[in-house]
């Protein structure tokens, strides 16, 4: 018989109780913030829960890890205190358990509803990886840029290339960004300085770091997986013309660090674990420290929609699937510290953009528009790159015949909100989700 929560939680929900995702959030404008989980329409907070003495396990008992600001010292436990966290909160949601579902006053304390708080980010980010596992993403760039003959480089198949992104500039979900500035290509003499003519969004996600190794003691990848604590929805905000005219011979700089969005909400791999698939079948094998016993994926479906400025409605502009990716998590975290690089709870590692195999698979506006050569038709309106006022959405979420509840990763309907601002304007207001 499926689990079942005392709380009732709407079928279309992506917060059943088999995910009960991680989040940080304020009750209040005034009020500290705190760590929580999200189920149907509510956050129990989880400070409440220990403050109750309801934490009563070997691990948790002894710890103030839930009194913090932030997931750190969670995440840093590692995977014994995960599980027993989880183990806790499920016994005490379900609706066999009584200790919370008959606690008038404790429920009215920690069972808070989500349209009424206020959500942060879930984790103190000291730096910020980005990589670019997607075959078809890079396949489709190289298309674009190089031609035909050598669309993807020869080191591609062979290690999971990155780059070091910048931590002080990722913002939650509903943040508003300002269009960014830049120089771009010569058009004659000189470059061209001034906003960003093409905008983009990035479909990604993010692996965020738990325990993290010491300096100079590389991951095992068959071990990798116990130092990711979950998953966010990740949208790397992309200046295509600053990045294009910048990033040679030392990679993206300006046209990528101006804003990084994630989901408010952290889906652990403990929830994973029933969407779990077999990766792509890597041909050459991976070198040895690459190789993983079992190499794995996530079945987990994504989805883009933007709305066009002064209108209503969204329009969807691709889809595409976690599971598409060429280097799975495991081994872009392996190799991240092979040299010896040291990892540390909170650190967020990005898959790089999420393309399929099918045009209405891309991942990004660069290849859904061919580098704007192919514009979109949105609601009337044509689109090469994002317009200043457009909404984008990011939606994800999991779903099997074994579980037909969605099991998703994200606040409001799974949704992202930005609101790209005209330059003239400042932070602007906060938009509506």
């Amino acid at each position: 018989m499926a689990l079942k929560s005392f709380i009732e939680v709407h079928p279309d929900s992506h917060f059943p109780i088999q995910n009960l995702p991680y989040g940080v959030f304020r009750p209040g404008p005034s009020a500290e913030a705190r760590p929580g989980v999200a189920i149907g329409d509510y956050v129990l907070d989880l400070s409440e829960v220990q403050s109750a003495g309801l934490f009563d396990g070997p691990i948790l008992g002894k710890s103030d890890c839930f009194l913090q600001p932030n997931l750190n010292k969670f995440m840093g436990m590692g995977r014994p205190a995960w599980k027993e966290a989880r183990f806790t909160l499920q016994k005490l949601l379900s609706s066999t358990e009584p200790t919370l579902r008959d606690n008038a006053s404790l429920r009215e304390q920690a069972l808070l509803p989500l349209n009424k708080v206020e959500m942060c980010l879930p984790m103190v980010i000291g730096d910020y990886t980005d990589f670019f596992s997607s075959m078809h993403h890079a396949k489709n760039c190289g298309l674009i840029f190089r031609g035909p003959e050598t669309p993807i480089g020869a080191n591609w198949f062979h290690l999971p290339i990155a780059y070091h992104g910048r931590a002080s500039s990722i913002v939650i979900s509903g943040t508003d960004l300002i269009r960014p500035k830049g120089q771009g290509h010569p058009s004659g003499g000189s470059p061209y300085f001034g906003p960003s003519r093409k905008l983009d969004f990035e479909l990604e996600m993010a692996a965020i770091v738990g325990p993290g190794n010491e300096l100079g003691k590389p991951v095992d990848v068959n071990e990798a997986a116990d130092h990711i604590f979950g998953l966010v929805i990740m949208n790397d905000w992309s200046a295509r013309d600053i990045q294009a005219w910048e990033y040679v011979p030392l990679g993206p700089f300006l046209g990528k660090s101006f804003g990084t969005t994630i989901s408010p909400w952290i889906v652990t791999l403990d929830a994973l674990e029933p969407f779990a698939c077999d990766a792509p079948k890597q041909d050459p094998p991976p070198l040895l420290y690459l190789a993983e016993k079992i190499s794995n994926n996530y079945d987990i479906s994504l989805e883009v929609g933007i709305k066009p400025a002064e209108q209503k409605n969204s329009c969807i502009v691709t889809r595409s699937n976690l599971k598409h990716l060429y280097w799975t998590l495991t081994q872009q975290l392996a190799h991240h510290t092979i040299n010896g690089c040291n990892l540390r709870p909170g650190d967020l590692l990005g898959t790089g953009t999420i393309s399929g195999p099918e045009p209405e698979s891309f991942g990004c506006l660069l290849e859904l528009t061919w580098n704007g050569q192919k514009p979109l038709s949105l609601n009337g309106t044509t689109h090469g790159f994002l317009e200043d006022g457009d909404e984008v959405t990011i939606t994800g979420y999991c779903q099997n015949q074994a579980m037909v509840t969605k099991l998703g990763s994200e606040h409001a309907q799974a949704r992202f909100y930005h609101h790209l601002l005209e330059e003239n304007v400042g932070t602007g207001d906060q938009v509506e989700e």
